[in-house]
């Protein structure tokens, strides 16, 4: 090793902070492996702020470098985004939309088929995470109304809102980091992006249907009582309006993402229908604390430079981070290990070129699909069945995750090469 590359590792041996700083830093991804801390009451996101709160405890980094390790675009983009898909919630858009759908006089290959595309199809403006807290209650009820296997129903349900979200730089939170790091223009992604999405629906849509299927359970004997949203036509007509505009702000002009998002998310909270603190009840507070700590403990970590000696390492073996093979190997690694959040902030700070950007997009978007862990969509979508009486487990998961997840990687592959 060069002694440009040993002086950090031996600064770290020397140096009691630097070997904290790694410490905590490695306890902090086991919990993002875990889900959280063995005997404690710890998430990912609580796993997360106390990494951070360590890191400036320990005299590391001092309150305002901890502020300016923060990306406060990446969050504001998140929390305003939150705000207009609390507004779509609380109007019964997603609901309405579903149960239109749900209605159709359609065999069930077509109807899965309808489902799909309009999951995707939301996700990529709205969450996938919103879509399926908002759909698979629906999904849930007509499966066992048509007595239809809610397994494909269900788990086809949670790969299309994933791969949906892919297909622009406001569909899940890594996206939004992604686009706003490396400043991507929000109109070529799409269009770089939209042709692997609707193939990888396609393909998600052709193995559910045609695919040799192993029996399920039957859906239980009737759905269990729920109160879902009134469908209200006036405040899903201003949610809908607010997020055209956006839409048409990021593919036509420059003006900053965030800015933009954060006067839509202004305009909706100036209501006289939902109360603010009724509306931002739906923000996902947790999320915004994971990114949060993830900032920081992540800047903490860089400054030990470790991580500049582990890529410097790939490249002198003819492993480049950037380039399509690796960070595809890399990229679906990691976001099964860790999730693709904490995945995609350890790669991003190592990718310069908007071409990497793009790869790294896709890939941990379409890898959460693999595992029922690698997706909070997945464990959104199998916690709302359960209540539905509906059980899914990881092994029903695997069985189409893990051909869906490599069905979508080499249509990308494909494309991208």
């Amino acid at each position: 090793m060069s002694p440009e590359l040993a002086a950090p590792l031996l600064a770290i041996e020397t140096h009691p902070l630097q070997t904290t700083i790694v410490a905590i830093f490695a306890v902090v991804y086991l919990g993002m492996f875990l889900g959280g801390l063995p005997k404690l009451k710890l998430d990912r996101s609580g796993v997360a702020l106390l990494g951070g709160i360590a890191v400036v405890g320990i005299g590391a980094m001092t309150t305002e470098e901890a502020a300016r390790a923060v990306h406060l675009p990446t969050l504001l983009l998140l929390f305003a985004f939150m705000v207009v898909s609390a507004q779509m919630r609380l109007g019964g858009f997603y609901t309405e939309v579903t149960r239109r759908v749900a209605a159709l006089p359609l065999a069930e290959p077509w109807l899965l088929g309808a489902l799909i595309f309009v999951a995707g199809a939301l996700s990529a403006v709205f969450s996938n995470d919103i879509v399926c807290l908002a759909m698979t209650p629906v999904v849930a009820r007509l499966c066992i109304e048509r007595r239809l296997d809610p397994v494909i129903f269900l788990v086809g349900l949670a790969c299309a809102a994933n791969i949906g979200s892919a297909a622009t730089l406001i569909g899940n939170p890594q996206n939004m980091l992604i686009g706003s790091v490396l400043q991507l223009h929000f109109a070529d992604y799409l269009w770089r992006a939209l042709p692997p999405v609707v193939l990888g629906l396609l393909a998600l849509w052709a193995w559910l249907v045609f695919a040799p299927r192993r029996p399920t359970q039957p859906p239980p004997a009737a759905p269990a009582t729920e109160a879902l949203p009134e469908f209200d036509r006036l405040q899903t007509a201003k949610g809908l309006a607010v997020a055209a505009m956006l839409l048409v702000v990021f593919l036509f002009t420059d003006w900053p993402r965030e800015v933009a998002a954060l006067v839509g998310a202004g305009v909706l909270l100036l209501s006289r229908r939902f109360h603010s603190s009724h509306v931002m009840g739906f923000v996902d507070w947790e999320l915004l604390v994971l990114f949060v700590g993830l900032f920081v403990v992540n800047h903490a970590f860089e400054s030990t430079g470790l991580a500049t000696i582990a890529v410097a390492w790939l490249a002198d073996h003819g492993i480049q981070l950037g380039d399509t093979g690796p960070l595809f190997a890399v990229g679906v690694g990691l976001s099964n290990l860790v999730s693709n959040v904490p995945a995609t902030m350890l790669l991003l700070p190592h990718l310069k070129t908007a071409d990497a950007g793009v790869t790294l997009a896709l890939v941990s978007t379409l890898a959460g699909n693999l595992l029922l862990v690698g997706s909070i969509a997945n464990l959104i979508v199998v916690d709302l069945a359960r209540k539905q009486g509906i059980a899914i487990d990881w092994h029903q998961h695997l069985r189409i995750g893990l051909p869906v997840t490599m069905l979508t990687l080499a249509i990308t592959w494909g494309w991208l090469s």
